[in-house]
């Protein structure tokens, strides 16, 4: 057995290993953590494919970004998972009901499916031209033969982007925004004032409203 067969199937068992934990943890922290694992590994099967972009893109954008961001939402969010598993058996056949029809689907896809007649099956796959490396590979068809994609891809985030600020700075009754000017002006003199309380009384704030 070569290296790079080992390495396949080291890194494919435990991807495989760690997405099955990710499901069945149940800490929410732990899937998460388990799910950064996942993403380790499939971008070492990406680098035994050649595709080093491909994985450091995985490890740099989902690991560095969109896994830690789950992590800190789930620990940050007090979240009562005893509430949440009250009706997992009630909807369990719901659930069931959902997954098998999924699960069919899937299955009728696959079976349906026939590899084109120019792909062997089982070929090698095409590298980079010579002189080229993979990065530069992806960019030059990137940004020839799919730059309209690439761009309208583009776009689409960025209303996505627009309209999440535009959702979260919107008016609300009931809400006290955040002043920054106001904060940032005020001194010791105009927040507080001295007062004589009695007894169990407290200080006089002002300006609280800003």
């Amino acid at each position: 057995m070569t290296t790079a067969i080992f390495s396949f199937y080291l890194f494919a068992f435990v991807l495989i290993t760690s997405a099955v934990l990710v499901i069945t943890s149940k800490n929410p922290v732990h899937s998460v953590l388990w799910l950064i694992v996942s993403f380790f590994n499939a971008g070492g099967l990406f680098i035994l494919l050649g595709a080093e972009f491909l994985a450091m893109l995985l490890i740099i954008v989902y690991v560095g970004a969109v896994a830690v961001l789950f992590l800190f939402v789930v620990m940050m969010l007090d979240i009562d998972f005893d509430t949440l598993r009250k009706g997992f058996w009630k909807n369990l056949p719901l659930g069931l009901a959902v997954s098998g029809v999924i699960l069919a689907e899937m299955v009728l896809a696959v079976g349906v499916w026939e590899p084109a007649r120019v792909v062997a099956m089982g070929a090698q796959p095409g590298g980079p031209p010579a002189g080229m490396s993979n990065t530069q590979w992806i960019g030059a068809v990137l940004y020839t033969d799919y730059l309209l994609v690439f761009q309208a891809a583009g776009m689409v985030l960025l209303v996505a982007l627009i309209g999440a600020i535009v959702l979260t700075h919107r008016t609300r009754e009931g809400v006290r925004r955040q002043n920054i000017g106001a904060q940032i002006a005020r001194t010791p003199g105009g927040s507080t004032r001295a007062v004589q309380p009695a007894i169990g009384g407290g200080v006089d704030l002002k300006g609280m409203d800003k």
